[in-house]
């Protein structure tokens, strides 16, 4: 499993001191579990507090086990939805008269059946109906808005010392977190187990507008972004992973609050929620404070996982946009998901050939060749929870073309396969690796991002620890076979921009 990249803010406390890098995994491991307390309320909800009291901050982070993979067939960035409505308030919170404007809501659903009825009409629908209905549910998405206290829920937060408020959707997950001083965690309490039990549907479709125009705005109009969805969408055939997180945009401009109100029943749940809580807090009013905020949430199943597996690849896969912007070309192979027992070594993998100045690619095609001004790659793309991509990309320098790049990345891999790798370059690799896990530990909002992440997808987070273990044991041996076993034609698929003729021609 990649080691999360974030942001990360200065801490009072630097962990360097307390993880010597060569020896974190073992018995200081047990110095940070001291520091731990985990429980779980009857309902499901986990909780993962760590006691960091060297500055009167903490840092609130909250994992939902569900992101763009689980959205419904038809119904792409409906997971991204939850991002942006996370912060619109409660039935309490944001709104001028509540019960007028739950009215003023439950007319928009109204009026949208009778248009959705009269489209679905297709051939036989009366234009002139339409017209008339989509004006309806302006104005009765405008009157629901005139009830709206804006932004009240963000800025009660900020009011209180709050920074660092977010969210974020990806392929396998929901996150939502920010920082609040250590005086107000039960304010966070609250106010994080509010919109749980009483979940506000508020701006629903002006939110759902903005999602389309950030579509609009990364992809559509993004060469970078474009090419990305026609990798993933010629790469993977039939699992989810080959939708970005942010949907297609037909389905955006379908997406209904009943479809949000079905998925919020299904996936959050409080026994796919996990949380973390970091920093300068009292781990058993911490828990107290839980039971009695969030253990009134009802337990309910867990959703069922995606089923769909992605067929075995039979032959090289291309595609092409065009476009006349900085060419680049991204390179993909399959690989298995972060359970199996070659996860580090492509981890690994990654490392010798793209993390710093002194990796393969970085080597080769920038600084000494000077045919690539970049080139990287992921170990671990979109997403890690099924079998995803081993994933390549490749930026050519002025007069150079993405062909030369593809066949000295080729070369590349070739030499990965026939030679074993320098002990050397292993041993910095895993220095880099551990070094960089220890960087992220200085920061507690770092921390909680990454104890609800392990924990939730491999049911313990001291994998964050153990899995520098698993680094430790990878060989020139490992490397060698899964770059044999993984990195073949058949498995792989290219895709790259291309200029327009009427370009290339004038």
């Amino acid at each position: 499993m990649r080691t999360p990249k974030l942001l990360l803010l200065p801490l009072a406390l630097s962990v360097a001191t307390l993880f010597p890098a060569r020896n974190l995994p073992a018995q200081d491991l047990q110095a940070f579990q001291k520091r731990v307390t985990e429980f779980t309320l009857p309902n499901g909800m986990h909780f993962i507090v760590l006691e960091r009291h060297e500055a009167p901050v903490v840092s609130f982070h909250t994992y939902v086990n569900a992101g763009s993979v689980d959205d419904p067939k038809g119904l792409t960035g409906l997971a991204h939805m939850f991002e942006h409505m996370a912060f619109k308030g409660t039935d309490t919170i944001g709104s001028t008269n509540w019960p007028a404007e739950k009215k003023a809501m439950d007319e928009i659903e109204r009026v949208y059946d009778l248009l959705e009825a009269e489209q679905n009409k297709l051939s036989r629908a009366d234009p002139e109906k339409i017209k008339k209905l989509e004006a309806d549910v302006h104005e009765a998405v405008e009157k629901a808005a005139s009830y709206v206290v804006p932004n009240l829920y963000p800025r009660i937060i900020e009011e209180n010392g709050g920074v660092g408020m977010n969210a974020g959707t990806s392929e396998d997950s929901t996150d939502y977190f920010y920082n609040f001083p250590a005086n107000r965690v039960e304010l966070w309490f609250y106010l994080e187990s509010a919109r749980f039990l009483h979940p506000v549907y508020r701006e629903f479709y002006k939110e759902r507008d903005v999602v389309r125009e950030e579509r609009r705005m990364r992809i559509e109009s993004d060469p970078q972004g474009k090419l990305m969805e026609q990798m993933l969408a010629t790469s993977i055939a039939a699992h989810p992973y080959r939708n970005m997180p942010g949907g297609w945009a037909s389905d955006i401009e379908h997406l209904r609050v009943r479809d949000a109100e079905k998925f919020y029943a299904t996936y959050y749940v409080p026994g796919n929620i996990t949380m973390a809580i970091v920093g300068d807090v009292d781990p058993a009013r911490a828990k107290t404070l839980a039971e009695t905020y969030f253990g009134r949430l009802k337990k309910a199943p867990l959703p069922s996982p995606v089923t769909t597996v992605e067929p075995e690849q039979e032959g090289t896969k291309t595609a092409q946009i065009e476009s006349p912007a900085q060419p680049m070309e991204f390179v993909a192979y399959h690989r298995p998901d972060q359970q199996d027992k070659d996860d580090s070594v492509f981890e690994v993998i990654s490392g010798l050939l793209s993390m710093g100045r002194t990796s393969v690619m970085y080597r080769d095609l920038v600084r000494d060749k000077k045919i690539a001004l970049a080139a990287g790659a992921e170990e671990s793309f979109p997403g890690g929870k099924y079998p995803n991509l081993f994933f390549f990309y490749l930026i050519p320098s002025l007069n150079h073309t993405t062909a030369e790049n593809e066949k000295e990345l080729d070369v590349i891999i070739a030499n990965l396969q026939k030679e074993k790798v320098d002990p050397e370059a292993l041993s910095r690799v895993k220095t880099r690796t551990r070094a960089n896990l220890i960087r992220q530990l200085d920061n507690n909002a770092s921390l909680a991002q990454m104890l609800t992440e392990y924990y939730a997808n491999f049911g313990d987070w001291k994998k964050l620890f153990t899995s520098l273990d698993d680094i430790d044991k990878v060989t020139a041996d490992d490397v060698q076979r899964v770059a044999k076993q993984y990195f073949t034609p058949d498995n792989k698929t290219v895709a790259q921009t291309v200029i327009p003729v009427e370009e290339g021609t004038k």
